[in-house]
């Protein structure tokens, strides 16, 4: 089995690593804050204490973390270290953008695959998540064998085609939670109870999104929600959400499902 280093061990990564772990993969962790590995070493991964440690003789590097700039910043430390027919798997939330840009950077011989993820921490653990994956396609059938440890993959295309599919998707389910949140106020207003502002659109064209909104077993915090819709650039009605969300830091820190109840008191 091809040998795997895994960088970032968040609310995400770690799970994720867990599970290539359990695998069989020999793995190499690391992680900005040390001390994050727990029990994968004791399942036979070694933490590194450096990013060029890490990859060092690693035939894949599957990265995780939370945004553009940590990507980016991580990358300048360990990229030179790539030997040539390294795959590197980001599965950060980043945009196409953002992809392009490490791509640019990278070492002759070394290949890309871009594969964010839907999906909270229970799904990580699973291995139910739901993987976008962007890349040439020797890159995505090389990818393949790792990621479906991990969850579904839909391959989308080619490089950056996985990162834009995620800014898409995510970009709907954050603007319109905030929307939903938004009509519960205004139902608060209005004298129209509660429970039957929920029963009603849980039962109508807003189910999947009534769902995620009314849920209680996710972890996305609403900061990483307001980031995402960042990525999407300019388009008035995302950047409306966003702004919303900042209004908000009271739950920066909690599930986007507060947003609701959050709007609810803001009113």
């Amino acid at each position: 089995m091809e040998k795997i280093a895994f960088l970032g061990l968040g609310r995400m990564g770690l799970p994720m690593a867990r599970r290539l772990a359990d695998a069989g993969y020999p793995l190499t962790v690391w992680n900005r804050s040390p001390g994050r590995a727990g029990d994968l070493t004791g399942a036979g991964a070694t933490e590194a204490a450096t990013p060029a440690e890490a990859v060092r003789g690693a035939d894949v590097v599957v990265t995780m973390l939370s945004d553009p700039e940590a990507v980016a910043e991580l990358a300048g430390r360990f990229t030179a270290d790539l030997a040539p027919g390294t795959l590197w798997i980001d599965m950060s939330s980043i945009g196409p953008r953002a992809t392009a840009a490490l791509r640019a950077e990278l070492p002759d011989g070394v290949a890309l695959v871009d594969a964010p993820v839907m999906g909270s921490t229970g799904p990580a653990a699973t291995g139910d998540l739901t993987v976008f994956a962007g890349g040439e396609d020797a890159d995505l059938d090389r990818a393949q064998p790792v990621l479906k440890h991990l969850g579904r993959v839909r391959r989308c295309g080619g490089p950056g085609a996985g990162a834009a599919l995620k800014v898409v998707v995510i970009g709907a389910i954050v603007a319109s939670v905030t929307v939903l949140g938004e009509v519960l106020a205004v139902a608060d207003e209005l004298g129209v109870p509660q429970e039957q502002a929920r029963e009603v659109l849980s039962a109508g064209p807003l189910a999947g999104v009534a769902t995620r909104a009314f849920g209680t077993g996710s972890d996305f915090p609403v900061r990483l929600a307001a980031k995402d819709l960042a990525l999407a650039g300019g388009g008035p009605v995302l950047a409306a959400a966003r702004e919303v969300l900042l209004a908000h830091p009271e739950i920066a820190e909690q599930d986007l499902s507060a947003v609701p109840g959050a709007l609810r008191r803001g009113r």
